[in-house]
C-alpha cells in the first residue's frame, strides 16, 4: 500500500508496511492499494481520506460499502488505458503455450538429460473460448489471431461502446453467459478473463468443465475463485481436463504443496500477469495525475469510480 498526502503544491509519498496501515492511515488523502485487504476497520480510521485507488482493476479487497458510508471515493485504474490488459493478455498466451507444450514435462526432461520429449501441441488450428470479453479479452483475441485459431467469446453485453469497431475481425462466434456451455463443448482451450462477482464466483464448475472437450485446456488470468476448486481437481484427476495454467489461485499466496500443483499438466505463476514495467509505469502516471487533480480541484477522469 502506498499513501499520498498533499502539502501545499508538493506531495509526500510514503511506502507503508502492511502492519503499519491501521496506525497511520489517518494521515493520508489518497490510498493506493496493491494487495492489502482494506476493510471497514481500516476505513473507519481514514478520516482525511478522499480516494482509495486500486493499483489495477480488481476491487474485491476494498470494502466499497464502508468507504461509501465514510464518503470516500473508490476507484480502479482501467486496464485498457494503462497496459494492464496488454500485460495480462501476454500472460494468457504464455500460460496457454506452457500447457500446450507441457512445460513441467520439459523441465523433467532437462533434469533427466532427455531430448526430443515431451511431444506437445500447437495452438495452430485450435478453437479458443474467451470467457469475458472486456479489455483483457479483447487484447487476448488480438494476440491469438496470428496463430490461426477460431475464437469464441462470451460477454454479458455486446453493445458496449468500449469494444473495438472491428469486433467481427476478433471473434468468430460470440454469445452471452447462456451460451458458455455450448461454446465449452466446441473449444480446445478456455481462457477466463471475467471479473469476479457474486454471480461469477465458481462459475467454472463441474457442469462447465464436464461440458468441455475431453483433453481440452483451461487458462485463468483473472481471479482464482472463478474456478471451483473441487471441480478442477476432479477433472484433472480423471484426465478429462488436459491441462491447467493459472496466474491466480483460490487463496493467495498459494500453498506450494497444494495437491493441484502435483499434476504434471498444471503450471502456475505468482499473480504477475499485470506486473510488467510497462503497466506499472503507466499506472504510476495515472496515480500522479489523480493526485495533482485532487489537489487542484480539477475533474478526475483517469480512473473508474465505483461509488
Amino acid at each position: 500500500m502506498y499513501g499520498f498526502t498533499t502539502i501545499d503544491c508538493t506531495f509526500q509519498v510514503d511506502e507503508v508496511g502492511l502492519e503499519e496501515v491501521p496506525d497511520v492511515i489517518h494521515n493520508y488523502n489518497i490510498c493506493v492499494v496493491k494487495s492489502l485487504r482494506v476493510d471497514s476497520n481500516i476505513i473507519a480510521k481514514a478520516n482525511q481520506m478522499k480516494i482509495i485507488m486500486q493499483y489495477g482493476v480488481g476491487l474485491e479487497g476494498v470494502d466499497v460499502n464502508a468507504a461509501t458510508e465514510h464518503k470516500i471515493k473508490v476507484a480502479r485504474i482501467p486496464g485498457s488505458t494503462t497496459g494492464n490488459a496488454v500485460s495480462c493478455a501476454e500472460m494468457a498466451i504464455y500460460l496457454t503455450m506452457g500447457v500446450l507444450r507441457k512445460q513441467k514435462e520439459m523441465d523433467t526432461a532437462i533434469k533427466h538429460k532427455d531430448l526430443g520429449i515431451p511431444v506437445g501441441e500447437t495452438i495452430f488450428g485450435k478453437s479458443v473460448l474467451i470467457l469475458g470479453f472486456g479489455a483483457i479479452g479483447v487484447e487476448v483475441s488480438k494476440r491469438l489471431r496470428p496463430f490461426g485459431v477460431k475464437i469464441l467469446a462470451t460477454k454479458r453485453n455486446w453493445s458496449s461502446d468500449s469494444l473495438p469497431c472491428n469486433i467481427d475481425e476478433l471473434v468468430d462466434k460470440k454469445g452471452g453467459p447462456e451460451d458458455m456451455y455450448e461454446f465449452a463443448g466446441e473449444a480446445d482451450i478456455v481462457i477466463t478473463c471475467m471479473t469476479l462477482t457474486n454471480e461469477t464466483a465458481g462459475i467454472v464448475d463441474h457442469k462447465f468443465l464436464s461440458a468441455m472437450k475431453k483433453g481440452s485446456y483451461l487458462v485463468n488470468i483473472a481471479r482464482g475463485r472463478l474456478l471451483d476448486y473441487d471441480a478442477v481437481f476432479n477433472h484433472l484427476k480423471s484426465g478429462h481436463l488436459g491441462g491447467l495454467g493459472i496466474d491466480v489461485a483460490w487463496t493467495e499466496p498459494y500453498d506450494p504443496e497444494d495437491p493441484i500443483l502435483k499434476f504434471s499438466n498444471v503450471i502456475i505463476t505468482p499473480h504477475v500477469a499485470g506486473v510488467t514495467e510497462y503497466s506499472y509505469r503507466t499506472m504510476a502516471k495515472v496515480v500522479g495525475d489523480v493526485a495533482l487533480k485532487l489537489h487542484s480541484g480539477e475533474p478526475i477522469t483517469e480512473i473508474e469510480f465505483v461509488n
